[in-house]
């Protein structure tokens, strides 16, 4: 039985199209379907969205990977301070860099909303598509779940009511309240959000690291035990933090100038 090698092209966006070659058995052929509108919006239609410049992008993408240095600890606490410093130095070039530069190049290939749901399903059809799609989303669902509750550990030592009980959960909901309205007012919106919440959160951790630069002592640096290294803990952080680059490619369709932002996003 012969393999017939067949060419097909398939279309991102009006004015781009990515051509694929792939091998099908005679008798086992799937058709290709488009995961985009055939239909060509209207010059008034796209000029009415509002594209996301290249600050907002940037701390999206800082708070899709990790927004803020908060759970680092853990990495201390599992592993010591030598080798959480190891970690965050080496696991960006094992991992960060190149998932990155994986989403600029098939960012920029497919400069629409959907990111690695496109790029799956152009490659092996939308069966596959959707199985990406769902273990994302139930990823993003039990991750997201940790930000509110995580960010109230904080508050509490200066809000002690909201360690327990009744003002806990209050907090907790008008937190997910308040976000979820963010995402629905639009992506411009959370971008901004997003650069003043970066800010709010950073700065507290700047200043702390230039009121404790008299404190240090580089020696309590090189502590390691390796006989007491809790190693799921501490890859588990490395890894919750330094990943999810790939995220930002699902609103490529919404980001000004796709081809030159957010590669230069990424970067930065």
């Amino acid at each position: 039985m012969t393999l017939l090698q067949k060419r097909r092209i398939i279309t991102v966006n009006p004015s781009a199209s990515i051509e694929m070659s792939h091998h099908n058995n005679n008798n086992n052929e799937v058709p290709y379907t488009s995961v985009v509108d055939d239909e060509t919006p209207s010059p008034k239609a796209t000029d009415k969205i509002r594209k996301v410049s290249m600050l907002p992008l940037i701390f999206l993408i800082f708070y899709e990977v990790s927004g803020g240095p908060f759970g680092v600890e853990d990495s201390v606490n599992a592993a010591g301070p030598l080798l959480a410093l190891l970690g965050f130095i080496i696991f960006p070039f094992v991992w960060s860099i190149p998932e990155a530069l994986i989403t600029a190049e098939m960012g920029t290939m497919f400069p629409e909303n959907g990111g690695y749901v496109v790029w799956v399903s152009s490659a092996l059809g939308p069966f596959w598509g959707f199985q990406q799609g769902w273990m994302k989303w139930l990823s993003g669902v039990i991750d997201n779940a940790l930000y509110p509750v995580l960010f109230l550990d904080y508050l509490k030592s200066g809000i002690p009511a909201l360690g327990s009980g009744l003002p806990r959960v209050a907090a907790i909901l008008v937190l997910t309240l308040m976000l979820t309205y963010l995402n629905y007012r639009g992506l411009t919106i959370v971008g901004w959000a997003a650069v003043l919440m970066g800010v709010f959160s950073i700065l507290p951790f700047a200043v702390m690291g230039l009121i404790s630069i008299p404190q240090l002592e580089p020696s309590r640096w090189l502590v390691m035990d390796l006989g007491n290294v809790n190693w799921n803990l501490y890859l588990n952080t490395l890894f919750w933090n330094l990943n999810y680059w790939d995220s930002i490619s699902t609103l490529a369709g919404e980001v000004e100038n796709p081809n030159q932002t957010l590669p230069k996003a990424l970067y930065y």
